[in-house]
């Protein structure tokens, strides 16, 4: 089967109108991907490379990167994706091809082994679209954040996982991710991680869970037990009702992760599924490690865990909670070498490496960052720019946002949306967590095209990427990082929103100004 033009030109290098069009700005030869840092269980089975070795092609729709699979001389050939920008449904269409298998609005990884995705200049945001990897392998996911991924409502996606595999899927390295939700399933979504049906040989490493009724689980049901083994490491996972991770008969090893909210349970062996649980943190959460909501027992290996502001319900049939003592009740043995962080300094570590937007750094085993020498995350100086315009240069014209109304998600304690708009930097408002969004608004339509986000004394860069949204229709107007002036297309609107989507401290927005241009 022949190739249509536009995946022919694209494998052939050439710059057209039809790659322009659906996202596609860049393809260079024979580039390489960092692949270095990656552990744990994906070094096993003849590791995990992804990419490393292929073209590099930079896109910027969900299309883009399907045809970008699509373009490969066959579904095994290498390929580095670069993704910028925001994946949403609306720009994620199949695109058919001898060397793809993909479908519309989720990112199918079908079929196919040999790729990297790895988010790159300002940023990149799956927004409502979920990562499904079904009978693939030597697949790396890097440096991406993916979002409110549902599986009832509007859009829906991958079933509801922000990632997901299932299938035959082996090696496989999710790092320096960021996966959200905004509620359980009352709300719509279902997992941000699950891996199913001989998913096998994975490593899930520096990422962020947050937000979520389900962090993930290993294994569909009591007898799906053929998954894993899988390695946890310096994840950190904030406001999750339970499942990090459900594990049903497979064999995980969990070390160096910030668990922190764990409102229902956490770590979850059962069905004989096994768990080495070494030198993590547990703070403010509940049964944050047993067999629960099942009489089919699972088994742990427990070392160097701190328990701080943990509580312990009562064991009972259904219910055999590890505390408040744990004790370990089986040994597991791991083929493969790795260094541990005390436990003490896991917190500041996790917290301060973990995520999309990071600079992928990695622990040296002694609490102290390492950055990558070289960056897959640096974007091809030859692609053409998109990003919007930052900067410190105050904005000229009237501030539209003095007398304006102004809410958001989540506040931190002493802090008020209104301090936005009050012109006042001494004053202003923090999300409840480091990500979060404030929005201005008016009683009636206001032309804007561009703002201006002030922080505050003392907390100056720490916004990393963040989106500027329409309010009245969730469209996405620009993306990019760090505070300043920002501009995009005049726009009209009621409600205008700066989302921030990662951070490296707790945010400080003292004025969210907005003007007509």
């Amino acid at each position: 089967m022949r190739r249509p033009v536009a995946w022919r030109l694209l494998a052939a290098g050439a710059t057209t109108a039809a790659t322009a069009a659906i996202g596609v700005a860049l393809v260079i030869p024979h580039a390489s991907a960092a692949t270095g840092g990656v552990t744990g269980y994906a070094t096993q089975n003849g590791g995990t490379t992804g990419g490393a070795g292929g073209q590099t092609v930079h896109a910027t729709t969900g299309t883009a990167i399907h045809a970008a699979l699509c373009a490969r001389a066959s579904s095994s050939t290498p390929i580095i994706i670069q993704v910028e920008g925001t994946i949403t449904v609306g720009n994620t269409t199949k695109v058919s091809g001898d060397s793809c298998n993909t479908a519309d609005g989720v990112i199918e990884l079908k079929q196919i082994s040999n790729v990297t995705i790895v988010g790159v200049g300002a940023g990149a945001v799956f927004d409502q679209v979920g990562i499904h990897v079904r009978e693939s392998s030597n697949i790396i996911i890097q440096n991406v954040t993916v979002q409110n991924v549902k599986k009832s409502g509007s859009p829906t996606s991958n079933g509801g996982d922000a990632i997901g595999m299932e299938s035959d899927v082996h090696n496989v390295w999710v790092d320096h991710d960021t996966l959200l939700a905004s509620g359980g399933e009352d709300e719509g979504y279902d997992s941000l991680i699950d891996m199913k049906a001989d998913t096998n040989y994975v490593t899930v490493s520096y990422d962020i869970f947050r937000n979520s009724g389900r962090g993930g689980l290993v294994g569909s049901s009591d007898s799906d037990l053929g998954n894993g083994p899988v390695t946890y490491h310096h994840n950190l996972y904030e406001n999750i009702d339970s499942r990090t991770p459900l594990l049903r008969g497979g064999t995980a090893h969990i070390y160096n992760n910030y668990y922190v909210g764990l409102t229902k349970s956490g770590i979850n062996p059962r069905a004989g599924g096994k768990a080495k649980v070494e030198n993590n943190y547990f703070k403010d959460s509940a049964d944050v490690l047993g067999t629960f909501y099942t009489d089919l027992l699972g088994y742990w290996q427990v070392s160097g865990n701190i328990f701080d502001n943990v509580t312990w319900t009562s064991p009972g049939t259904e219910n055999h909670p590890a505390g408040p003592n744990p004790q370990s009740n089986t040994t597991i043995s791991i083929p493969y070498a790795y260094t541990l962080d005390g436990a003490s300094c896991v917190p500041t570590i996790v917290s301060q490496m973990a995520g999309a937007n990071k600079g992928l750094q990695v622990s040296n085993g002694s609490c102290s960052p390492q950055t990558p020498t070289t960056s897959p995350t640096s974007r091809p100086t030859t692609s053409p720019t998109t990003s919007p315009t930052t900067g410190p240069t105050q904005p000229s014209g009237t501030n539209l946002s003095i007398g304006a109304g102004a809410d958001g998600s989540g506040k931190a304690s002493g802090t008020s949306y209104g301090n936005v708009v009050d012109g006042n930097l001494s004053t202003y408002w923090s999300p409840s967590g480091s990500t979060g969004y404030i929005s201005v608004k008016w009683g009636s339509a206001t032309t804007v095209s561009r703002i201006n986000i002030r922080e505050a004394s003392g907390a100056t860069g720490y916004i990393g990427s963040w989106q500027v949204l329409n309010a009245d229709t969730g469209a996405v107007l620009t993306s990019g990082t760090g505070a300043g002036v920002i501009t995009f297309p005049s726009t009209s609107l009621k409600k205008i929103t700066f989302k921030i989507n990662s951070s490296t401290g707790t945010p400080k927005v003292a004025e969210f100004e907005t003007y007509a241009g």
